[in-house]
């Protein structure tokens, strides 16, 4: 299944009203490192179900949201808890460090 797609129109209701915590990955397409974290989020959305939600937002797309959460340069990782990011972390990592962040947050 993987990460769901995340817009100006559904990040309220997805991210900020949701009641698991939510990892939001801002990215573009024309960026590497975000290539490289792509499947990785993935495969953390089909692990992490039922205990987080993860999301993809395209900074392109969504440019209100990259200058609301303060998004200088992608990827940038944050983590929503009860509509509040709780961490935030810039740039390409593995998959195992990203985890070990989301897991302190749950």
């Amino acid at each position: 299944m993987g990460a769901c797609h995340l817009t100006e129109q559904n990040f309220e209701q997805e991210v900020i009203g949701s009641d698991v915590p939510v990892l939001v990955d801002f990215g573009a397409e024309w960026c590497g490192p975000c290539k490289m974290m792509g499947p990785i989020v993935d495969e953390l959305a089909d692990e992490l179900a039922g205990k987080a939600k993860v999301g993809k937002v395209n900074v392109d797309e969504a440019q209100g949201l990259a200058v609301k959460y303060g998004v200088m340069s992608i990827p940038t990782l944050i983590l929503f808890k009860n509509g509040e990011a709780v961490d935030q972390s810039v740039g390409a990592m593995a998959k195992d460090q990203l985890l070990e962040r989301i897991n302190k947050n749950l």
